[in-house]
C-alpha cells in the first residue's frame, strides 16, 4: 500500500480501475503543479475527465500531454473525440491528419477523416 503513495499516477489509475472518478479527480488536481510537465499525468487526468463526460475539461490535460509528446498516437486519438464531444468537427479533422503524419496506415483516423470530411 505504501508504494502507491510513492507513486501517485498509480494512486490516480487505482481510483480510476475502481470506478472511483471523483476521487481520481480530486488527487490529480492536487497534484497537478507536481506533474505539469509528465505526459503521461496529463493523459491519465485527461482520460479521467473523459471517462466522466467532461470533453471541456479533458482537452486542455490532452494538448498538453500532445504537446509533451507529439508523436503519441494514442492522445491524439482521444483529442479527436474530445473535439468531436464539443463539436469541434475542424479540429477533429486537424487531430486525424496528425495522426495520420505520424502513422500513414492507421485505418481508424483514415476511415473517421473519410467520415468527416463527407
Amino acid at each position: 500500500m505504501v508504494g502507491l503513495f510513492k507513486h501517485p499516477k498509480r494512486k490516480i489509475k487505482k481510483l480510476i480501475k475502481d470506478g472511483e472518478y471523483g476521487d481520481a479527480i480530486k488527487l490529480g488536481k492536487s497534484l497537478e503543479s507536481q506533474y505539469s510537465d509528465d505526459h503521461d499525468f496529463m493523459f491519465i487526468m485527461g482520460s479521467v475527465y473523459f471517462l466522466v463526460d467532461d470533453a471541456k475539461n479533458a482537452l486542455p490535460y490532452f494538448e498538453k500531454a500532445f504537446e509533451l509528446d507529439e508523436t503519441d498516437v494514442e492522445t491524439l486519438k482521444l483529442k479527436t473525440n474530445v473535439h468531436l464531444a464539443l463539436e469541434q468537427k475542424d479540429k477533429a479533422i486537424e487531430c486525424c491528419k496528425q495522426v495520420l503524419k505520424i502513422d500513414s496506415k492507421n485505418s481508424e483516423a483514415q476511415d473517421l477523416l473519410e467520415k468527416l470530411e463527407n
